[in-house]
C-alpha cells in the first residue's frame, strides 16, 4: 500500500536510492533492536557489538523477545518527555522502539485486559540504573493512568515515597552515588477504571551495618548528610547537631563528607516537602529527626577507665540521648556499660569490657535506625493503603528494585545473603521465562524443542548460630565438613595451591551463576545473630518517643524464645517474594552498567561482558531462539507485506491463514524457516525476515516512483494554489481592521470636541470609553483595607456613582474584617476603643499603649499567694496588675497588688487582703494628663469601711484604669486633669498631688506637705503607626 512517509523520501530524483541505502545500512550503524533477529545469536561478541553500535547512538533500550536491556547512558536523555509518553500510551509492545515506558505500558494493559496481576522486575549490579527505571515506571503511571483529586492524592504520594525512602535507605558507595541498600517490593493498586488508587511497600534487608561503618570512599545513609547540611539553625541547635559531619564518629570512617554528584542541601528541601505530602505531622516529622540526630550522638558515646569497669566519658552525649530518646539518662548509661544476665530467675549486671560496650553501642545504633526505616516504610503504606470499600477488588502491578550481585574486594555477610537473593531471582526468571515459550508455543500449536541450560547453583542455606564456643572459624570448619565435597564451594584448605595462593584461611569460595566470590567470614555469627542486650531493650521499650515506643514492643521482654537469625529472616521473606511474583505475570528489565567511572559515552566490553554473563542474557537469547525468532499475528504480517503477491494484493478476501500461506509461498520461504499456528506465524531465521523486509521496501520505492509522479506533480502546485488564496484572505483582514481603526479615532476625536454637551451620537463613544476608563482603574485600584482612604477621581459625569461605589467598598471591607474577627480579638478591640475614647489626646503616655496588647492578667499564678485565693472564695478575678501604694500620710511607697473581680478592686499585702473597695463605693478615678502612672479611686464617704480616697501607681496605667472603668461600669467617672490632684485623706481631711514635666520620673513629698510628681517629657509618637503594630502583633 501507499506509505506517506515513502512519498516524502521519493520527491528528490535520487530519492529511491537514498531510501533504499537508508534501509539496508540502518541495522549495520544502530544494530538490531531485538537481539532474537541476531543472525549469529549464539556470539557472546556478537550480543555485545550489537549493545555497542546502539549505546553510541544513545540507543540505550534493546529487546530480548519481551525481555528490556537497559544500558545506563550516565547522562540525561530527552527520551522521557510527555511526548515520549503519549507516544507509547496504548500502543502495541513491537510497534514502537524498544523503551522503559513499552514495557510499563504493556504490563498495564495486560492488567486492564486479562484482569491478571503483573509484576516487573528489575535487576542489575549496583550503578546499573534500577531505581532511576522505578521511577520512570512511576512517572508513567502517573502521567498516563486516569485521575480524579483522591487519585492524584495516591499518585503524589507514590512519587514522593522515593526520595524519602532514597535518603533513609540509600547511600553513597565506590560503584553507585546513590545506591540502595535496601531491597524494595513496591505494589501499585488499580482500581476497575485503571487508576492507580493505592500501594504497599516491602523492604527486604536494610544493610545496618553501614551505620556504624563504611569502607573508605563511601558514605553512610544520606538523611545524615541532609540533615546536617540542609536543617535549619534552629533545627540543628534543639538536635545538638553542628553543621559538619566530621563531627561525628559515623560519618567520618569512609572519609567522604561531600560527593560533587549530590546536593544534600536540595534533596534535604525534597525530603521535607516529600513527608508533607506522604502525611507526616510536625510531632512525627520532629521524633524521627530526634531518632536521626540520636544515632549521630550513640557514635560520638565515648568509653574510659579501667578494664572490666568501663564508664562513659562523654556526658554531654547522654544528656542529648536522654532528651532526643525520651529516656532516663542514668538507666541509658548503665544499658551503654553493663549486660543483664538471668541466672535461676534472678537478674544480675555483669559490667562489659571496652570492646563489649563498644559493640553494644553499636548494636543499639543499628537497632534503633533498622527498626525506625521498618517503621517509616510502614507508615508510607498506611498513607498509601487503598480505603474505598465500594470496590475492594483492585489489580496489581508490583516493582521488584532489589540489589543486584555484588562482588567487592572484601565480602562479608551482606553480600552473601544480597548474592543468595539474585540466585533466587535468576533461578525464577529463567523458570518463567522458558514457561512462558512453551505456554504460546502450545498454544499456537507449535512443537517445542527443549534447550538444554545450565542449572542454577543452589547455595548455601544453613543457620550461622553454633552452641557452645561459636566463632567466625569453627563455622568455617564446619562448613568444610558439611559441603566441602560440592563442586561450587572451595575453602583455603581444600583448594588447590595455585587458588590458596589468592585465598585467605578465613575466606570460603562460591562459584555463582555470575561468576565466583570470595567470603570473608569475620562477622559472619555476630551480623547473622544481631543480637542487643536486654537492658538496651528494655530502656528502648521505656522511650517517651512514639515512634520507639512502637518499634520496641514489651512483648520482646517477655518473650522467652530466641529471635530468629537475620538470615533465616531474610530467606523466610525472599520465600514470601517468590510467592508473590509467581503469583504474578512477569515483566524483566535488565540493567548494565557501561563503565565503573561513571563516564557518559563510555563503553567497558569487558565490564559488560561480566555482565551480560552474570545476568544470563545470552542464556536468555538461547532459552527464546531454541524456537522461533520472530512471531506476528496474521493480520499484522499480511498487511505489512501483502502488496509483495498478486494474490494478496490488495485485498484476501479468504482465511487469514490462507492468506499468509499463498504470500510465505509467493515469497519463496522453506519449510524449515518457519511454522504456522492458530493465529500466528513463527519464522525461524532473522535473515529470511530481514529479506522479506529490503523486498518490501524496495517494491515500495520503484511502484511509487512510476504510479504516483502526476501525483507528486499535483502535490508540488497545490501548495502554490492554497498559498495565494490565503494571502488574499490576510490582505482582506489587515484592510478590514484599517479601516475599523480609522473610525474609531474619528468617533473618539469627534466625542472629545462635544465632552462637555449633553449625551448626543457625537459624544456618547467618547463618554462610554471614558465611564469604562474610569471603572476599570476603579477595578486594579480599590483599597485593599479599611485603613486605605485612597479613591480614584472620577470624571464629572460619574461623581455621584463614584461616592455610592466608595461607601458600598467601605461597607463590604468593614463587613469582610469584621466576619475576620475572633472573639478574643473582637474582646480586644472593644477595651481599646474605651482606651482611646478615655485618653486620646488627654494623656501623654497614651500613644505608647496603643501597639500594646492589653492582657488579663500581669501577675504569674505563683505571685499570688494561695491564701489571697481562698479568701476571695468563689470570686472570679478578671484582672490583676502589681502597683505601687502611697500613705495617705507621709505619701511612704508600698508594693501591693490590685485585683478586680466581677464586684470590687481589692488591694493585697503578700498573704492578706489590705482593702476592697466596692463599685458601688467607688466615685470616681483622677489621673493626670502627663506621662506618669499614678491615679486616685475616690471613695464615698459615707462607706464607713474606707477610710479615704486611695492613691496608686501603675506601670500599666492606661490598661489598669480601662479594665477598672469596663468592671466597675464608671467610664463616664474618670477624671483626667491639668496641674494637680484633689483627694481625701480622712476624717474630712483631704491632700493634694502636683504634677510637672521633668527629666526624670520622681515622685516624693514636696515641703508644703503635697505629694509632688515629675513627669517624663513625652516624645511625639504616631498613632496610627501604633495600631498598625497592634494588628501586626494580633
Amino acid at each position: 500500500r501507499p506509505n506517506t512517509q515513502s512519498l516524502l523520501h521519493v520527491v528528490a530524483s535520487d530519492g529511491v536510492r537514498a531510501m533504499m541505502e537508508s534501509a539496508l545500512t540502518a541495522r549495520d550503524r544502530v544494530g538490531v533492536q531485538d537481539f532474537v533477529l541476531l543472525e549469529n545469536f549464539t556470539s557472546e561478541a556478537a550480543f555485545i557489538e550489537n549493545l555497542r553500535k546502539r549505546f553510541k547512538e544513545n540507543l540505550i533500550y534493546t529487546y530480548i523477545g519481551s525481555v528490556l536491556v537497559s544500558v545506563n547512558p550516565y547522562k540525561d536523555l530527552e527520551i522521557y518527555t510527555k511526548n515520549h509518553m503519549e507516544r507509547y500510551r496504548g500502543v502495541n509492545f513491537y510497534e514502537v522502539s524498544p523503551h522503559i515506558y513499552a514495557v510499563a505500558d504493556n504490563s498495564y494493559r495486560s492488567m486492564r485486559t486479562e484482569r491478571k496481576d503483573q509484576c516487573i522486575l528489575i535487576s542489575g549490579e549496583s550503578g546499573a540504573g534500577k531505581t532511576e527505571a522505578s521511577k520512570k515506571i512511576l512517572q508513567y503511571y502517573a502521567f498516563t493512568c486516569p485521575a480524579s483529586e483522591q487519585v492524584q492524592t495516591i499518585k503524589d504520594r507514590l512519587l514522593q515515597s522515593n526520595p524519602v525512602l532514597e535518603a533513609f535507605g540509600n547511600a553513597k558507595t565506590l560503584r553507585n552515588d546513590n545506591s540502595s541498600r535496601f531491597g524494595k517490593y513496591m505494589d501499585i493498586q488499580f482500581d476497575f477504571k485503571g487508576a492507580p488508587v493505592g500501594g504497599h511497600i516491602i523492604n527486604y534487608l536494610l544493610e545496618k551495618s553501614r551505620v556504624v561503618h563504611q569502607n573508605h570512599g563511601e558514605r553512610n545513609f544520606h538523611i545524615f548528610y541532609q540533615l546536617i547540611e540542609g536543617g535549619e539553625e534552629d533545627l540543628l541547635r534543639a538536635l545538638g547537631l553542628e553543621r559538619n559531619p566530621q563531627q561525628y564518629q559515623y560519618l567520618v570512617k569512609g572519609n567522604c563528607p561531600k560527593v560533587s554528584s549530590i546536593n544534600d542541601r536540595s534533596d534535604w528541601k525534597m525530603v521535607r516537602k516529600a513527608l508533607t505530602v506522604i502525611g507526616f505531622n510536625e510531632d512525627e516529622v520532629e521524633e524521627l529527626l530526634n531518632i536521626i540526630a540520636s544515632v549521630l550522638h550513640l557514635g560520638n558515646v565515648q568509653y574510659g577507665g579501667e578494664e572490666g569497669n568501663v564508664c562513659i566519658t562523654s556526658d554531654t552525649q547522654i544528656k542529648y540521648l536522654a532528651r532526643l530518646l525520651g529516656v532516663n539518662g542514668a538507666v541509658l548509661t548503665e544499658a551503654l556499660t553493663h549486660k543483664k544476665i538471668i541466672a535461676k530467675g534472678e537478674e544480675l549486671m555483669s559490667p562489659l569490657n571496652l570492646e563489649q560496650a563498644s559493640s553494644a553501642r553499636d548494636a543499639l545504633s543499628k537497632a534503633v535506625y533498622g527498626r525506625t526505616f521498618t517503621w517509616l516504610v510502614n507508615k508510607i503504606n498506611a498513607s498509601l493503603t487503598y480505603t474505598d470499600d465500594s470496590h475492594k477488588n483492585y489489580s496489581v502491578i508490583g516493582l521488584l528494585d532489589i540489589y543486584g550481585f555484588e562482588v567487592f574486594q572484601h565480602n562479608s555477610f551482606e553480600q552473601f545473603c544480597i548474592n543468595y537473593c539474585n540466585e533466587k531471582l535468576q533461578q525464577l526468571f529463567i523458570e518463567l521465562t522458558l514457561k512462558s515459550e512453551q505456554e504460546e508455543y502450545e498454544a499456537e500449536g507449535i512443537t517445542w524443542e527443549p534447550e538444554k541450560f545450565k542449572g542454577i547453583i543452589s547455595i548455601l542455606d544453613e543457620e550461622c548460630l553454633r552452641p557452645g564456643d561459636a566463632s567466625d572459624l569453627t563455622f568455617l570448619e564446619k562448613l568444610e565438613d558439611t559441603v566441602g565435597g560440592h563442586a561450587h564451594f572451595v575453602t583455603h584448605k581444600l583448594a588447590d595451591a595455585k587458588t590458596r595462593k589468592v585465598m585467605g584461611r578465613d575466606e570460603f569460595r562460591l562459584l555463582h551463576y555470575a561468576g565466583e566470590v570470595n567470603y570473608n567470614v569475620n562477622g559472619f555469627l555476630d551480623k547473622n545473630n544481631d543480637l542487643l542486650f536486654r537492658n538496651l531493650k528494655e530502656v528502648m521499650c521505656m522511650s517517651e518517643n512514639k515512634i520507639l515506643n512502637q518499634c520496641f514492643d514489651r512483648e520482646e521482654l517477655s518473650d522467652k524464645k530466641r529471635p530468629e537469625t537475620a538470615a533465616t529472616q531474610f530467606k523466610a521473606s525472599l520465600a514470601k517474594l517468590m510467592e508473590i511474583l509467581m503469583s504474578k505475570e512477569p515483566s524483566y528489565i535488565r540493567c548494565i552498567k557501561p563503565n565503573d567511572s561513571k563516564q557518559a559515552g563510555r563503553f567497558d566490553e569487558v565490564l559488560i561482558r561480566h555482565q551480560v554473563k552474570y545476568l544470563g542474557l545470552m542464556e536468555n537469547l538461547r532459552v527464546r531462539r531454541a524456537g522461533f525468532a520472530y512471531r506476528r499475528r496474521y493480520e499484522v504480517f499480511l498487511q505489512r507485506y501483502k502488496s509483495l503477491c498478486p494474490d494478496t494484493w490488495p485485498n484476501w478476501q479468504g482465511k487469514l491463514a490462507d492468506g499468509v500461506a499463498t504470500l510465505v509461498k509467493h515469497l519463496g520461504y522453506k519449510p524449515e524457516e518457519y511454522k504456522l499456528g492458530r493465529s500466528k506465524i513463527f519464522i525461524r531465521f532473522p535473515k529470511t525476515l530481514f529479506a522479506t523486509e529490503e523486498l518490501m521496501i524496495c517494491a515500495q520505492c520503484f511502484h511509487h516512483r512510476h504510479k504516483f509522479k502526476p501525483f507528486l506533480s499535483f502535490l508540488f502546485l497545490s501548495p502554490i494554489a492554497i498559498q495565494a488564496w490565503w494571502r488574499g484572505i490576510l490582505a482582506r483582514r489587515r484592510a478590514q481592521r484599517r479601516r475599523q481603526a480609522a473610525d474609531t479615532i474619528r468617533r473618539f476625536i469627534k466625542g472629545f470636541i462635544y465632552r462637555h454637551r449633553e449625551r448626543c451620537p457625537e459624544n456618547e463613544y467618547f463618554l462610554d470609553y471614558v465611564r469604562y476608563s474610569f471603572l476599570m482603574k476603579l477595578h486594579r485600584n480599590l483599597p485593599k483595607n479599611v485603613l486605605d482612604k485612597s479613591w480614584p477621581t472620577p470624571p464629572a459625569a460619574l461623581a455621584e456613582a463614584s461616592e455610592h461605589l466608595r461607601k458600598l467598598c467601605m461597607q463590604n471591607m468593614v463587613w469582610s474584617y469584621c466576619k475576620k474577627i475572633s472573639p478574643e480579638w473582637k474582646h480586644q478591640m472593644e477595651q481599646k476603643m474605651i482606651a482611646s475614647e478615655l485618653f486620646k489626646d488627654k494623656k501623654d503616655n497614651y500613644p505608647q499603649s496603643v501597639p500594646k496588647l492589653f492582657v488579663s492578667t500581669r501577675l504569674n499564678g505563683e505571685d499570688i499567694n494561695p491564701k489571697v485565693v481562698q479568701a476571695l472564695g468563689s470570686e472570679k478575678m478578671k484582672y490583676a496588675v502589681p502597683v505601687t501604694k502611697y500613705d495617705r500620710k507621709g505619701y511612704k511607697a508600698r508594693p501591693r497588688q490590685l485585683l478586680l473581680t466581677a464586684n470590687s478592686a481589692v488591694i493585697i499585702e503578700e498573704t492578706k487582703l489590705k482593702q476592697r473597695i466596692d463599685y458601688g463605693a467607688l466615685k470616681g478615678i483622677s489621673v493626670s494628663s502627663l506621662s506618669d502612672g499614678l491615679f486616685v479611686l475616690h471613695v464615698s464617704s459615707d462607706d464607713n469601711k474606707q477610710k479615704g480616697d486611695v492613691v496608686l501607681q501603675s506601670d500599666h496605667v492606661i490598661e489598669t484604669l480601662t479594665k477598672i472603668a469596663i468592671c466597675s461600669d464608671k467610664i463616664n467617672s474618670i477624671n483626667i486633669n491639668q496641674g494637680s490632684i484633689t483627694f481625701t485623706v480622712g476624717q474630712g481631711k483631704e491632700g493634694i498631688i502636683d504634677f510637672t514635666p521633668g527629666s526624670e520620673l520622681l515622685v516624693a513629698k514636696a515641703k508644703n506637705g503635697h505629694l509632688s510628681v515629675v513627669s517624663l517629657l513625652n516624645l511625639p509618637h504616631s498613632q496610627s503607626d501604633g495600631f498598625s503594630k497592634l494588628k501586626a502583633e494580633m
